[in-house]
């Protein structure tokens, strides 16, 4: 039986469209179950669209209250038989009754080697300013867990990127999104052969 993935966004989604190609090729072997993103105008509710996956806006604002948008979450996760749960981007943190309905199979991807430059406010161009401002000489990309807290659960993988002269927030973002283009799938693929 086919395993079923299910995805988190919240803004272009370029890491769920890499999950969807890598289904697409053969290389990720399972089905993308659904996609939700608490923001209606995310290009990523787009992106599983356009590759015949169920898109769903999902918020306080949609369901009349955070409560109600939990439950739904819950129920999706629940009636759907989702096996992993991937956050690509989300930026909400998880309503307690996720983890505890998935343990070990809710996975998110970071754009810096955890547990550095992590935490709230750390994503996007933020965790890349913040590497350059420190003057360090490596990032990468964190897969792990999720946690009840942001960016602690474990980390599953982690790959390093280097930090190259004259780099600027932008520049070294896109060689660090190219790596978690080509890293989240393999996780992803990992933990399902784990859980089979």
């Amino acid at each position: 039986m086919t395993q079923k993935i299910a995805v988190l966004c919240s803004g272009g989604g370029s890491n769920l469209q890499a999950l969807i190609d890598r289904v697409g090729s053969g290389d990720l072997p399972a089905r993308v179950e659904w996609v939700v993103s608490n923001n209606g105008d995310a290009l990523a509710l787009e992106r599983a669209r356009r590759a015949g996956v169920e898109a769903i806006h999902l918020s306080a604002r949609t369901e009349g209250s955070q409560e109600a948008a939990d439950l739904r979450l819950l129920s999706l996760i629940r009636d759907r038989g989702i096996d992993v749960l991937v956050l690509a981007g989300y930026m909400k943190m998880l309503p307690a009754g996720v983890l505890e309905l998935l343990p070990g199979r809710v996975v998110n991807i970071h754009p810096s080697l955890l547990p550095s430059f992590g935490g709230k406010g750390m994503f996007g161009h933020h965790v890349h300013e913040a590497v350059l401002a420190r003057g360090v000489q490596w990032t990468g990309v964190t897969i792990h867990l999720v946690s009840e807290r942001y960016d602690e659960g474990p980390i599953l993988r982690q790959r390093v990127v280097a930090v190259q002269p004259g780099d600027t927030p932008q520049s070294l973002g896109s060689r660090v999104l190219a790596i978690e283009h080509d890293t989240l799938w393999r996780e992803v693929r990992d933990l399902l052969e784990r859980i089979r």
